[in-house]
């Protein structure tokens, strides 16, 4: 079985060695002088911070149990630094091993809710005692925003919330937003072999996230995104009470179609309209070496006008990643990898290829014709044939260092363009690009149907992205800066004022808010290249139903800012 490029891999991280030296000379002295200081304000933080906990944990039980009439359970939920479970429960839904360092401001609680009316209870209780609340549903945030903060903070955990119930008679499915998408595509696999969802190809991310922020997978040329098949919701709001989309209104309802639906309340559910797919799919994965293949570069280029415009069953995912060349030794080279899936049989998309992308050079032999639920798991990265009982992994506590940003592509870039982009790859040597094609669906659907503006105009979109394994931070460093110089390099290619990017790949360095006085102008600077116009009507949305900002993180949506 292999690793999934998303699939989050375990590794064990050991700490760090330190060398026993005794030199004695004035700067080592000066060193350890430092360093006992900085460890003595370690002790002492961590035991005020065990003690406010423990102070927290009191009054927010005690709040619990008023607002639950369940005062012999709900402790059974809440989890404060001195529980022996605590470290386990905040980990196992941390998808990103660089926001989960020693050095990471932990929550003064995690609050892990099993019924509807202690999600309510929870929003009330941290309200009253004005303490910042994350909402986590998968953790594949990739700047953990659900976890991590630089204030005190509460994780409202919803990996309970996981009910899916699939009704194939009305082709719906309800599904709670702590259920993973590996889940929901079982279930709806389970109820019939011919229904499907568009969503997203890695198994454990977490429905509630996925869906508010967008949410798209390899069927987006055939039907959009998904929270175009979003038909209704369950939402607790900033007074903690539980609303449907009748009893929101449509402007919030619209508003958790894609604009983030920690900016406005918990999702606690959405009603999905499933999708049809034939008995039989087909995929493939062809890749191609730069210093092997002197076509690669027109194959890149004839992607760019292929992959957006091509029959719209047939998405075409594109890789360029910089790897070690085969026939020069220590070099350097770049690896163009397609993987595709395709609505229909192996016979019709080697004619369908062989006719508008010849020089991919597509044979039968390549191509795996298969069920739609075989394919989800294949995309997943598991051997042909694997059980889809591997969709049911929640693979917790597992987590690699990654880093990602995006940017979206309006028109093809040029040949000599490419090959300047593929030696600042090799130059960089570790960040790579996903590129997503649109076109299909996507041009089709007015960009303020929903929040997710990025729909007609752009041919791709694209994802820088770079992961390691080694624990330095300085490693870390590297990597980071690798990513923001390839972002850099990229902008005579990309989209322009704004410059956008997609809610759903997180990334701080394109603005944060401090929630304070300047929350409206600071929100705006990221909140136009997400949102682009949509951003002014999801401001006044976020005035209407959370004016106070309770619901805020470092990239939420802010409120108008106030007339005194």
């Amino acid at each position: 079985m292999s690793k999934s490029l998303y699939k989050r891999g375990k590794y064990h991280h050991g700490l760090f060695q330190i060398q026993n030296q005794l030199v004695f000379d004035k700067m080592v002295m000066k060193d350890s002088f430092r360093l006992s200081l900085a460890f003595l304000l370690l002790i002492l933080h961590v035991s005020s911070s065990l003690a406010s906990s423990d102070s927290v944990y009191d009054t927010f039980l005690q709040c619990l149990e008023k607002n639950t009439n369940q005062s012999d359970q709900v402790s059974n939920i809440l989890y404060s630094p001195t529980n022996s479970s605590f470290s386990k429960v905040l980990s196992n839904y941390i998808r990103n091993a660089r926001l989960n360092r020693t050095t990471t401001r932990k929550p003064l609680l995690i609050v892990t809710p099993t019924q509807e009316t202690q999600v309510g209870a929870a929003v009330i209780c941290a309200k009253t005692a004005g303490i910042q609340l994350k909402i986590r549903s998968g953790g594949h945030d990739y700047e953990g925003i659900s976890y991590v903060s630089d204030v005190p903070f509460i994780i409202l955990d919803m990996f309970n919330f996981k009910s899916i119930a699939v009704d194939i008679a009305d082709e719906s499915v309800w599904v709670q937003s702590g259920a993973t998408l590996g889940e929901l595509y079982y279930e709806i696999w389970k109820k019939s072999k011919v229904h499907g969802f568009p969503a997203g190809v890695c198994p454990t991310v977490g429905v509630g996230g996925h869906i508010s922020g967008g949410g798209y997978g390899n069927m987006l040329r055939k039907y959009g995104l998904s929270v175009d098949f979003v038909v209704d919701a369950q939402i607790v709001d900033v007074n903690g009470k539980l609303l449907d989309r009748k009893s929101m209104g449509e402007d919030l309802f619209w508003a958790i179609k894609g604009g983030g639906g920690a900016s406005f309340g918990v999702i606690l559910s959405y009603k999905l309209k499933l999708v049809p797919v034939p008995e039989r799919v087909t995929v493939f994965r062809i890749e191609t070496l730069l210093d092997q293949n002197s076509t690669t570069t027109d194959i890149v280029y004839k992607w760019q006008q292929v992959a957006p415009s091509i029959d719209d069953g047939l998405f075409m995912r594109l890789l360029l990643q910089p790897v070690s060349s085969k026939v020069n030794k220590g070099a350097k080279t770049v690896r163009a990898t397609v993987i595709t899936m395709y609505l229909g049989t192996a016979d019709q998309l080697v004619s369908l290829l062989g006719k508008e992308f010849p020089e991919l050079g597509l044979k039968k032999e390549d191509c795996i014709e298969t069920s739609w639920i075989d394919s989800v798991v294949w995309w997943a990265n598991f051997d042909n044939g694997t059980s889809p009982d591997v969709l049911l992994d929640r693979d917790l506590d597992s987590a690699n260092f990654l880093r990602r940003k995006s940017d979206y592509v309006q028109n093809p870039i040029s040949k000599d363009g490419l090959e300047w982009i593929f030696k600042k790859l090799i130059e960089l040597g570790k960040t790579g690009f996903v590129f997503n094609p649109y076109g299909g669906k996507m041009s089709e659907i007015s960009a303020s149907e929903t929040p997710f503006p990025h729909r007609a105009g752009n041919l791709y979109k694209i994802q820088y992205s770079v992961n390691w394994d080694e624990v330095e931070i300085e490693i870390e460093r590297n990597y980071t800066t690798q990513v923001r110089r390839l972002y850099s390099y990229m902008t005579p290619f990309v989209s322009k004022n704004p410059r956008s990017a997609f809610l759903n790949y997180r990334d701080l360095d394109i603005g944060i808010t401090t929630n304070g006085k300047d929350s409206y102008q600071e929100g705006m600077v990221y909140g136009l290249k997400y949102f682009n116009d949509n951003f002014h009507r999801l401001v006044k949305i976020k005035t209407a139903v959370d004016p106070d900002n309770f619901f805020r993180n470092e990239q939420s949506i802010p409120t108008l800012p106030s007339k005194a």
